[in-house]
């Protein structure tokens, strides 16, 4: 049977196509701004075509290959490890506080749940971390402080509780205890949420540059995350700039045009982001379902 031409069907694909090209085409400028001779940026403008194609920003910013590779090693490592110790510990008190048999489980959320309304601050927060955890210039610094979030227990404990209780009290009168009924029913159970907590985890911890600034001293350099570390290379590079905008024609000028702080700039975005635009296809189809779920039921 022959499908009927529907209008209705065409706007519906160039809407969704011309707004999936809002997302493409930025992504596409920033690689090729990255790829850009900076001179042209500064006479041309940005263009989606590199004009004059130049891979100065990525040779700058790979000029000591140590430093990134470092960067890049720690930061996978918080990404991964850290992702993977706080959904453990996130699930582990979300299964405790789903459990309608639990005695103190109403105090317990209510605790957690009090956590999100008010912070210790900063300063405190500062303290307990060099003081009394002694965590200064130790990778550990990125992982254990953030290691459990109220929001993420809620989340999970919210899509725990929609999962029939009847599966639980079947596995109890097979022989289950309440570590194999959590490992072998109520995790594979959960993978929806797990991954989109999982995904927000990864992503944060990704992108995470502040303790590096607050806990890392300069003798340490190598446990600088790739953010910060990005973020300390452009800041050489626009004081080098800056100087030599105060002294013009000094060795310095010579020097700073060889810099091409606007590239690297883009350059930086693509090196920081990329890996996360690699994983993020893999979790898709679970980050929409996991969120959804767990934020319906009451």
């Amino acid at each position: 049977m022959k499908k009927r031409f529907s209008w209705g069907k065409v706007l519906i694909h160039v809407f969704f196509i011309l707004f999936s090209l809002t997302f493409i085409l930025p992504i596409l400028s920033v690689l090729s701004v990255s790829l850009t001779d900076e001179s042209v940026i500064t006479q041309a403008g940005y263009s989606l075509i590199p004009k004059k194609f130049s891979t100065l920003a990525y040779s700058y910013i790979f000029s000591n290959p140590k430093k990134i590779i470092d960067g890049y090693a720690v930061t996978i490592f918080i990404a991964s490890v850290g992702t993977v110790l706080s959904l453990l510990v996130t699930t582990s008190v979300a299964y405790a506080l789903s459990r309608k048999n639990f005695a103190y489980r109403k105090f317990v959320t209510y605790y957690i749940f009090f956590t999100m309304l008010f912070s210790g601050g900063l300063v405190p927060s500062y303290i307990l971390i060099t003081q009394y955890l002694h965590l200064t210039n130790n990778i550990w610094v990125y992982i254990l402080p953030g290691t459990i979030s109220a929001w993420n227990v809620i989340v999970v404990r919210t899509f725990m509780q929609g999962i029939p209780d009847a599966l639980v009290e079947s596995a109890k009168i097979d022989g289950a205890s309440e570590y194999r009924i959590y490992l072998q029913i109520i995790i594979p159970l959960s993978k929806p949420v797990l991954a989109t907590i999982g995904l927000l985890t990864m992503l944060a911890n990704w992108n995470s540059w502040q303790p590096s600034m607050l806990y890392i001293r300069p003798t340490h350099s190598h446990l600088y995350t790739l953010q910060y570390l990005l973020q300390r290379m452009l800041l050489d590079a626009q004081f080098a700039q800056d100087m030599a905008n105060l002294a013009p024609g000094s060795l310095a000028m010579s020097e700073a045009v060889e810099v091409p702080s606007e590239g690297m700039r883009f350059a930086m975005c693509v090196l920081a982001a990329g890996p996360m635009l690699v994983v993020f296809p893999f979790f898709q189809k679970y980050f929409s379902k996991g969120l959804t779920v767990g934020a319906v039921k009451g």
